[in-house]
């Protein structure tokens, strides 16, 4: 049964059986093909059998591995290394057949290759998860055939793999080292001009390429005969929260990924980049309850903690209380913080319900409530009307992106700091809102 199981027929196969067949039946009016059709299948059989013998004499004659990490990084590209062995004493192709999880509603994965013998070859496939959870990898399937190409035999390895999808600790990487380089114009990250009286002397240092004229020590330049440089560091220790709003509003959509988990990702690297300016880094989560409060603490160690507590969150259908944010923060959170509000109103009205709880916060706390462009509705305004359908709905995507325009000026007539932002931008902007008030001493 297990031999059954695993025996497949190859393509050439059914060819060969074709040109049998209508031999047979061309032999009904031409006899002479009658003998040429029984050679024809007598030959089949033949390579039927000589093919199985040389796929099946040899025990673990192919090996296959996938090589999949214990976590995946949400919305980006996540290398799956596998590796494959030809322990065959003649060459083979394999066509391998990749049971990917469900989630990422994928049924053609194939890749095939050609080995020599005792040949090992490895490559490499890329997933985009959009969605945190489990991940569940199926069976990784190869199909083993001989330069006879009659028969294919059947491998299966690594059945059931699980796989957990985190938020993107991939760019958290990313941006981690881009924050603290000369190069952050790369990554679309802003230099601010430092102003004000938030950094402190740490030392005198050699002058490298790219530091500042401005601090150079002229004193220690004129005793060591080369350049010398202060360096300054942050005022530190400064409590900051990343509040997430896990509301309905959350829920919608942008290439695929839910506007909550653009929150979390931004969260996730943005957490880190404050660390590393030892800065205090805390998250609430909230919706119609408190859903998470973890209080600010300066500690690298700690962005473990953020991350599995963003891996659990998810929205509600609900609509979100501020009023219960606003009590919580006022409970639990005694020193002046600065405060970042991920969250979306569509309509003014939405937001003017909330503004009074906004306010409040405000007055004791930086708040920075960020907010998300509707690009959908951008690419709508740009196209060409040409009816008065069309002409219509770029009227109504024009009202609603003036409103959310409107919201901001509103926002920022009340001291409150904003953030207006395509979903793909939200990180890169963020850390430059950080970054900017750093500079200013604003909190």
């Amino acid at each position: 049964m297990k031999f059954i199981k695993s025996l497949y027929l190859h393509k050439q196969f059914y060819i060969y059986m074709a040109i049998a067949s209508s031999c047979f039946l061309l032999s009904y009016w031409v006899k002479m093909l009658y003998p040429i059709a029984w050679i024809i299948t007598l030959f089949i059989g033949v390579l039927f059998l000589v093919d199985i013998l040389l796929l099946y004499r040899f025990k673990n004659a192919v090996q296959a591995r996938r090589l999949l990490s214990e976590k995946l990084s949400n919305s980006d590209e996540n290398p799956i290394p596998i590796t494959i062995t030809n322990n065959y004493p003649f060459k083979v192709s394999v066509d391998i057949i990749e049971e990917l999880p469900v989630q990422f509603q994928k049924r053609d994965f194939l890749y095939q290759a050609h080995l020599k013998p005792n040949e090992k070859h490895d490559f490499t496939y890329k997933v985009r998860p959009v969605e945190r959870g489990e991940y569940l990898f199926g069976n990784l399937n190869v199909f083993v055939s001989s330069q006879l190409k009659i028969v294919k035999r059947k491998h299966l390895f690594q059945n059931h793999q699980m796989t957990k999808v985190y938020p993107s600790f991939i760019q958290m990487q990313q941006l981690d080292f881009l924050a603290i380089s000369n190069y952050l114009s790369e990554f679309g990250l802003k230099k601010i001009r430092r102003i004000g009286n938030t950094q402190e002397f740490e030392q005198i240092k050699d002058y490298v390429q790219g530091d500042d004229f401005r601090t150079v020590n002229w004193k220690a330049t004129a005793k060591r005969g080369e350049l010398m440089v202060n360096q300054y560091q942050d005022e530190k220790s400064q409590p900051i929260y990343s509040i997430i709003d896990t509301g309905r509003v959350m829920k919608m959509p942008f290439n695929g990924l839910k506007l909550l988990d653009y929150a979390i990702n931004s969260t996730l690297a943005f957490s880190n980049v404050a660390l590393k300016k030892h800065d205090k880094v805390g998250m609430i989560s909230f919706s119609k309850t408190i859903e998470t409060f973890l209080p600010a603490i300066e500690k690298l160690s700690y962005l473990n903690k953020i991350l599995e507590n963003l891996y659990n969150i998810n929205t509600q259908f609900y609509d979100s209380d501020f009023g219960l944010l606003y009590a919580q923060l006022k409970r639990k959170v005694t020193h002046r913080s600065l405060i970042l509000l991920y969250t979306n109103f569509e309509h003014i009205s939405a937001l003017k319900r909330q503004l009074p709880y906004l306010k409040a916060i405000s007055k004791k706390h930086m708040l920075v409530v960020v907010l998300f462009e509707n690009t959908e509705l951008e690419k709508l305004i740009a196209q060409d009307t040409e009816d008065l359908q069309s002409i219509y709905h770029k009227t109504i995507a024009e009202k609603f992106s003036f409103e959310k325009r409107l919201m901001v000026k509103e926002l920022q007539k009340n001291g409150i700091q904003t953030i207006l932002t395509p979903p793909e931008k939200l990180t890169i902007n963020t850390i430059n809102k950080y970054l900017e008030i750093k500079a200013r001493g604003l909190l």
